[in-house]
């Protein structure tokens, strides 16, 4: 799930507590600049003024067009697991070709990460949010047309627009709501959850009203991420300031004086954040994939069987809210790490021994767990690291390495349950996997940060 959270500063307070810069102490806090990247740009540096405040009315539509945003980072994948059976008898596939359609995403998640700094430089933040929007109804569209390539290809659109706006909403809320940004991370996140929740209740019960049809099932999530887009052209005539020093729009993170992104790819604490938030990526996207699956397969209806996966979000969206505040305060600092883990490992044993008689209890634990771990990984990018440009290489570290690692677990686990038969070998695979992402938390949750060299 794409990528940010409130801010929580008890942490924040005691990591600063333990590493004090002279950054910290000749400038004001980052927060007070229009320009993330640790201080202002110098006089000489401003090649266009930046534009004029906005009013009250002006800040309600761009929060209202940046919450409809966060909310189509999710349904276009969260809508194929309910109807991904109706897909593979309607064209034939395997399990393990069947489950491209929500790990090829995942995949672009990961790669798209790495190039997105580049893509806000060229266009700016709000017009490439716009912009993501536009590609992801392009997408979703392209599904439509009756053949596989269309569908695969509409795919392939859906990740790429994803990706994008799962790098570029954190910054622009930065930018936009300096001092409203815990407000809005917290408004974010819940869009995002919400959002699956909603595509993963509904496609199935669609299906029918559709006269059995996947496709315009599908397409009719089209219509949120148009009305994101028309909500949102008004930021589309927004002129950003730009720098002499480059092409690059005034949001667009500065790197002077800061060390490369090379620099941290061996340092253990961001390996260990990497490992984290890659695991915990393999359970949520292996589950949306392939939940659904499982229950039909012992006995379950198909829209019970959404609507089983869309009930595990709304325990998620509580889970994800208040773990990392927790967190911050509790003694010892794995704790939250270990709890999420066991909560996820419960949840797995109950899917693979009794599936569809304790589905609620199943999925509410499920719920609990991903969503703690998904805050969890998330609040470590920015707890463990000491600037805010190296939070922004830790977090494309992360994510971009997380994602693409998070990508095999669909196509892993459907190619292991075509092999058995059976959902349990996949289960006891997945527990194994919980047992490293275990290890990979609790090296993350030290309170150190990443390397300063």
């Amino acid at each position: 799930m794409t990528s940010s959270r409130p801010d929580f500063p008890t942490e924040q307070a005691a990591a600063s507590a333990e590493v004090v810069s002279s950054h910290h102490s000749l400038h004001a806090p980052l927060e007070d600049y229009p320009v993330p990247g640790g201080e202002p740009p110098t006089p000489a540096e401003v090649g266009e003024p930046t534009e004029r405040p906005r009013g009250k009315w002006a800040l309600l539509i761009l929060g209202i067009g940046l919450i409809l945003l966060g909310l189509n980072l999710r349904i276009g994948v969260a809508s194929i697991g309910p109807v991904l059976g109706d897909i593979r008898v309607s064209l034939g596939l395997s399990a393990t070709s069947a489950s491209l359609l929500t790990t090829i995403p995942v995949f672009a998640f990961g790669a798209f990460a790495f190039l997105t700094p580049g893509l806000t430089r060229r266009f700016g933040m709000h017009r490439l949010l716009g912009l993501t929007m536009a590609v992801l109804a392009a997408g979703i569209l392209l599904r439509l047309h009756p053949s596989l390539l269309a569908l695969f290809a509409g795919t392939v659109l859906v990740g790429v627009a994803i990706a994008v706006g799962n790098v570029v909403m954190p910054a622009a809320i930065k930018q936009d709501f300096v001092h409203r940004s815990g407000l809005m991370m917290g408004l974010y996140s819940a869009a995002l959850f919400v959002g699956a929740a909603i595509a993963s209740g509904l496609t199935a019960p669609l299906l029918t009203v559709m006269g059995g049809s996947w496709r315009p099932a599908l397409a009719v999530w089209v219509i949120p991420a148009l009305l994101a887009l028309v909500v949102w052209i008004p930021q589309l005539r927004r002129r950003p300031g730009r720098m002499k020093t480059g092409a690059g729009v005034a949001d667009a993170p500065s790197d002077r004086g800061e060390p490369s992104f090379r620099s941290i790819l061996t340092d253990p604490t961001a390996l260990a954040v990497t490992g984290l938030m890659g695991l915990q990526s393999v359970s949520y996207y292996t589950a949306l994939t392939w939940v659904p699956t499982i229950l039909q397969d012992a006995g379950m209806g198909g829209g019970l069987a959404g609507g089983m996966l869309a009930y595990s979000a709304f325990p998620g969206i509580l889970a994800s809210l208040v773990t990392p505040a927790v967190a911050a305060r509790m003694r010892p600092r794995w704790l939250p790490v270990v709890i999420s883990a066991a909560l996820i490992g419960a949840a797995y044993l109950g899917l693979a021994v009794l599936p569809a008689g304790g589905a609620i209890v199943w999925m509410t634990l499920l719920g609990l767990g991903q969503g703690a771990a998904i805050s969890l990984s998330l609040t470590f990018i920015v707890w463990r690291s000491p600037t805010a440009h190296r939070t922004g290489h830790l977090s494309t570290m992360s994510q971009g390495i997380g994602y693409l690692l998070a990508g095999l677990g669909p196509v892993g686990v459907g190619a292991i349950h075509a092999a058995t038969g059976t959902w349990t070998v996949p289960m006891i695979v997945l527990g194994v996997l919980l047992v490293v992402q275990l290890v990979a938390g609790v090296f993350a949750s030290r309170p150190v940060h990443i390397r300063a060299e």
